[in-house]
C-alpha cells in the first residue's frame, strides 16, 4: 500500500464526482476517511469507484442558455433513513435546478439521529427550504 497514491486517486475523484456524478458524493466521502491509512479493502473500493467511472468518461455537467425555462427554480430532496451504520444517521441530499442547470447541490449525514423514515424526511426537507430561501 506504500507504493499505491490513495489521496491522489481519491481527490481525483472528487474532482469528477463535482463534474460528472454528484450522486457519488457520500461515497467518495466514505473512501476519502481514511486517506491517512488506507488498508487493502479501501483500495479495492477506490478501484471499483475507478471502474464503475470508466463508463462515464466522455460525460459532465452541462449547462445550456434554454430561456424559456428560467423563471422558476426546481428543487429535489431525499433521504436514506440509517444509512451510517457505525452513527446511525440519515443521509441527506438535495439539489435545486434553474432552467435544467444543476446550481445548488447537497450530500451529507443528517447532524441528528432521527427515529423513523419520515423523521428523516422532514429534516431533510426543512434543510431543502432552508438552501431554497437562499437561492
Amino acid at each position: 500500500m506504500k507504493k499505491v497514491h490513495y489521496s491522489n486517486i481519491v481527490g481525483s475523484l472528487m474532482y469528477a464526482m463535482i463534474g460528472i456524478k454528484l450522486d457519488m458524493a457520500y461515497g467518495f466521502s466514505l473512501v476519502s476517511r481514511f486517506m491517512s491509512k488506507p488498508v487493502k479493502e479501501h483500495w479495492n473500493v477506490v478501484n471499483w469507484f475507478l471502474r464503475y467511472l470508466k463508463g462515464y468518461e466522455s460525460k459532465g455537467l452541462i449547462f445550456s442558455a434554454n430561456t424559456e425555462k428560467w423563471d422558476y427554480i426546481e428543487g429535489f430532496c431525499d433521504s436514506g433513513y440509517a444509512v451510517d451504520l457505525d452513527k446511525r444517521r440519515s443521509l441527506a441530499r438535495y439539489a435545486f435546478t434553474i432552467g435544467r442547470n444543476l446550481v445548488s447541490w447537497k450530500f451529507n449525514l443528517q447532524h441528528i439521529v432521527v427515529l423513523s423514515t419520515i423523521e428523516a424526511e422532514y429534516v431533510v426537507l426543512i434543510e431543502a427550504i432552508k438552501e431554497a430561501i437562499w437561492l
